[in-house]
């Protein structure tokens, strides 16, 4: 991870997608700092992103408040974006009936899991989820790395998709995830094909379940709270910010501007 200050910003940037827990927002809610900034990139003309293990109910509030262009939550599963001006559209990956299946489904392991593993508890935004599981390993519970990594097992054993973010433990049924929800949300809300411009967009994050897209990404971004995940990276981000959280995103967006103005 390079310090960001290194990143040499390509004039033709889209837009950026980015993390929303411990990426935009500190201590559980967006900083005045970050959500600046998501203004600065709007009003600079790029398309902004949040892709989030968050679940859709919980999102739903930041869909319409925030300066985005849209919100992808639950891991790729789902999209919210404004529709005429005024009120706002889910998109999902899975149709209907595939959501009904999968939602018993999960609830069953969801159920197991709580009973199997000593002091899992399923998240407390579990009632806004729609497409995937959550259990609680760092925002009001703690669990031991152990007991995460059992909370794991029993997930892929039930044949589920699994990553973990720096609060929950996220669990579903299905291929989706935070990379293919990106390229699924510019192909279906703008056209885009993000395959073929990877390198024109930016992705921001901060824990393992970033993984896929800092992979991905050549123009990825850390804030400095990733160094806590850093010895379970495999793909790391490129470069990282001086600062953590919100603060560190204000950071990654005056200096991608910055670099869109010809200033560094």
């Amino acid at each position: 991870m390079r310090p960001l200050l290194s990143w040499q910003v390509p004039h033709n940037v889209l837009g950026v997608f980015t993390d929303i827990d411990d990426t935009l927002t500190t201590d559980g809610a967006i900083t005045p700092n970050a959500l600046q900034a998501l203004a600065e990139l709007r009003a600079a003309g790029l398309l902004v992103v949040p892709i989030t293990g968050r679940p859709v109910g919980w999102s739903e509030p930041f869909a319409q408040s925030w300066p985005v262009d849209a919100i992808v939550a639950e891991n790729g599963a789902v999209a919210l974006m404004h529709h005429d001006g005024k009120e706002f559209r889910k998109f999902y990956q899975q149709d209907s009936a595939t959501r009904a299946v999968n939602f018993t489904r999960m609830q069953r392991v969801l159920a197991h899991i709580e009973q199997a593993v000593p002091g899992a508890l399923r998240s407390r935004d579990s009632a806004g989820r729609e497409t995937d599981i959550a259990i609680d390993h760092s925002e009001f519970t703690h669990l031991p790395q152990s007991a995460v990594e059992e909370v794991v097992g029993h997930m892929q054993a039930a044949g589920m998709r699994v990553t973990v973010s720096s609060i929950h433990i996220n669990g579903w049924f299905g291929e989706h995830s935070k990379l293919t929800g990106a390229r699924w949300v510019l192909r279906e809300l703008w056209g885009r094909d993000l395959s073929a411009e990877m390198d024109r967009w930016v992705y921001v994050g901060d824990s393992t379940n970033d993984q896929v897209m800092f992979q991905h990404f050549p123009h990825s971004v850390g804030v400095a709270n990733i160094r806590r995940f850093e010895p379970q990276l495999t793909h790391p981000p490129r470069f990282i910010t001086p600062s953590e959280r919100g603060v560190g995103f204000a950071e990654l967006a005056q200096h991608l501007l910055a670099g869109l103005n010809g200033r560094c």
